[in-house]
């Protein structure tokens, strides 16, 4: 595997991670804890993005 491939596997298990954190937030926690999931699930995304915006750059 090159850098590209590990990179979009990064990328592609972020994003499972992010939805997955924003769905516990959304339907599981009702309080305080699902706008935490939630802030990390978009936090997920944003490393997601980052991660994508790299393949073929490093």
């Amino acid at each position: 595997m090159n850098k590209n491939t590990v990179l979009a596997w990064a990328t592609f298990i972020m994003i499972f991670v992010g939805l997955a954190l924003i769905a516990l937030g959304a339907f599981r926690y009702d309080d305080v804890a699902g706008w935490g999931f939630a802030a990390v699930g978009i936090g997920f995304f944003a490393n997601a993005w980052v991660f994508n915006a790299l393949k073929g750059r490093v």
